[in-house]
């Protein structure tokens, strides 16, 4: 997976946000905004990392201790991604 061409996570006004650039601000207009969990995951993906190791670093950066903080991690990271797939921000490679 990784992020579409045109899309960009910016700080502005100490907030992370994600705008569209160059051709993709034709098809979006706005900003999303990201909490520092959504900032990691964005930057995780941007990275080259798979959802694995992004759970994986969220856990130990949260001291997650139990499978039930884990599981809410892994479904955190899951629901993001599914938003940002949905939102036309996400292109999966097989």
């Amino acid at each position: 997976m990784r992020i579409k061409d045109g899309f960009v996570m910016r700080k502005v006004a100490g907030k992370y946000v994600v705008v569209a650039t160059g051709e993709a601000s034709r098809g979006f207009h706005g900003m999303i905004k990201l909490n520092d969990t959504g900032r990691r995951i964005w930057q995780g993906i941007s990275e080259g990392k798979n959802q694995s190791e992004i759970t994986e670093e969220l856990v130990l950066l949260n001291g997650a201790k139990t499978d039930e903080d884990r599981k809410v991690i892994s479904d955190d990271v899951q629901s993001m991604i599914d938003e940002m797939v949905e939102a036309g921000f996400l292109i999966s490679e097989s």
